[in-house]
């Protein structure tokens, strides 16, 4: 399952869940109340300056010392949502997988042993006495997932344009939290009818699992964020990456196997060109 990176956070894709205030127990539900009637509410940038911040002091710090008391706030059909950041949780989960997937000594370069040894042992504490713990925002550096696009549709498709004030462009989707299990469910159906078990199964059933851990009414939004830096303007306008997930398992459930390849070729072209960016000068 993807997570967070606090290193790649800049280049990074957000699949988030916000959930009605009646889901959460007291003395929570009476903060977030409290905190989504502030007169301003912190934005996924200053998220990023705060990580960035962090990673930059010296030693670094790669996980907080403390919980994040903030969280992202959406209204939905006049009900209010959040969507905590959790970001020491994240923090943890994140430096589990670049302890994965990245060498000792670029490791070594980025976070001391000393440093990461601390936040494996704090880890460690803090899961025994929260098991039930998942975080509410998941990442992937340098793309979006394609199973992410599986929960949403091309008319939930919100894109705008760079403004000239110097706002960058801001491409994202959202849907009710019911469709996107339905559209999930119906995309596992469609693919161990069709094809053999494999990586994008095994994703599909990861975020199922995680999706049900939600109040049904919650809203799901996967979000570009730092993405749309590095796609080229003409790019991010014609990315119609869920319509072309959508074409595929629709040519799937239809036996159309040369117009499942099709769908699943743009989307590996499209997104082939932003991963490669990673390894660039």
């Amino acid at each position: 399952m993807a997570v967070v990176s606090s290193v790649l956070v800049p280049y990074a894709s957000y699949l988030r869940v916000y959930e009605p205030l009646a889901a959460f127990p007291e003395p929570e539900r009476t903060h977030w109340t409290r905190y989504a009637g502030r007169a301003r509410i912190p934005t996924a940038q200053d998220e990023l300056r705060r990580s960035l911040a962090d990673l930059v002091a010296t030693p670094p710090v790669g996980v907080p010392v403390r919980e994040s008391a903030d969280a992202f706030v959406a209204e939905i059909d006049g009900v209010v949502c959040v969507c905590p950041w959790r970001t020491r949780l994240r923090g943890w989960l994140a430096l589990g997988e670049l302890m994965e997937m990245f060498p000792g000594p670029v490791l070594d370069a980025v976070l001391p042993p000393v440093v990461r040894g601390q936040a494996v042992v704090d880890h460690e504490r803090w899961a025994e006495r929260n098991p039930d713990a998942r975080p509410w925002i998941l990442t992937s550096v340098w793309q979006v997932p394609v199973y992410w696009f599986t929960l949403f549709c091309d008319e939930e498709r919100e894109y705008t344009e760079a403004g000239e004030d110097g706002e960058p462009p801001v491409l994202r989707y959202r849907t009710p939290m019911v469709q996107a299990r339905r559209r999930l469910a119906r995309a596992l159906k469609a693919l161990r009818e069709n094809v053999d078990e494999g990586p994008l199964t095994e994703r599909l059933v990861e975020v199922g699992r995680w999706l049900e851990e939600f109040h049904p009414r919650a809203l799901v939004e996967l979000d570009y964020a730092g993405l749309v830096h590095a796609l080229p303007p003409e790019r991010l306008a014609e990315d119609r990456s869920a319509a072309d997930v959508a074409e595929g398992i629709a040519a799937l459930r239809a036996g159309d196997a040369e117009g499942a390849g099709a769908a699943y070729g743009r989307l590996v072209e499209r997104w082939r060109a932003v991963k490669d960016r990673q390894f660039a000068n």
